[in-house]
């Protein structure tokens, strides 16, 4: 044996080796609250400590005197990245909740009924109160509404109001007899 390999042998002999289970039971409630102190929720925070332990096990050169350290770090961007997972799955919920809900009969039936109220009541008020407020639903300006209907611009809000009030007016009274 040369002095070299004598010297990589006492190396390794002195070198302490990682204790993984000592670990885990030293710092594993530490590293849970600390992702718990993240994303607000103890039960989660345990299932991502967890996580990051089975890191640390995967990752020798994360093993060894600096093990805390590289446990913190790791254990808050664990967190981070929860949150970030958490909004974008509610963003894609939300989204896929509004495009992809599907209308019960029941949801048919009422918005048909509804259909029906407002025909009715367009019908029984008055032709250029229907025409108006048919248009203005269609997103026509002001300026568009007075130019179709022939009217003066600066009445447009005046029988805009009107024409609502006589049709608020009109859907409260088939409602009252409808009951």
């Amino acid at each position: 044996m040369n002095a070299q390999s004598e010297a990589v042998g006492d190396t390794k002999a002195d070198e302490t080796p990682f204790v993984f289970e000592a670990t885990f039971r030293a710092q594993y409630e530490r590293i849970a609250r600390v992702i718990a102190r993240v994303v607000r929720d103890p039960a989660r925070a345990e299932e991502l400590a967890v996580e990051v332990f089975l890191k640390l096990w995967r990752n020798p050169q994360a093993q060894g005197e600096k093990a805390g350290g590289w446990l913190y770090r790791t254990a808050v961007r664990r967190g981070l990245d929860e949150l970030r997972q958490r909004t974008r799955r509610s963003q894609y919920e939300r989204l896929l909740g509004f495009a992809r809900r599907v209308p019960t009969p029941e949801d048919v039936r009422a918005a048909t009924e509804e259909q029906e109220r407002v025909r009715l009541v367009l019908t029984v008020i008055e032709p250029r109160q229907a025409e108006l407020l048919l248009l203005r639903s269609h997103g026509l300006s002001y300026e568009q509404l007075a130019s179709a209907l022939d009217l003066n611009p600066v009445s447009i809000g005046t029988l805009l109001s009107r024409a609502q009030q006589a049709f608020r007016k009109e859907l409260q009274k088939q409602q009252a007899s409808t009951r």
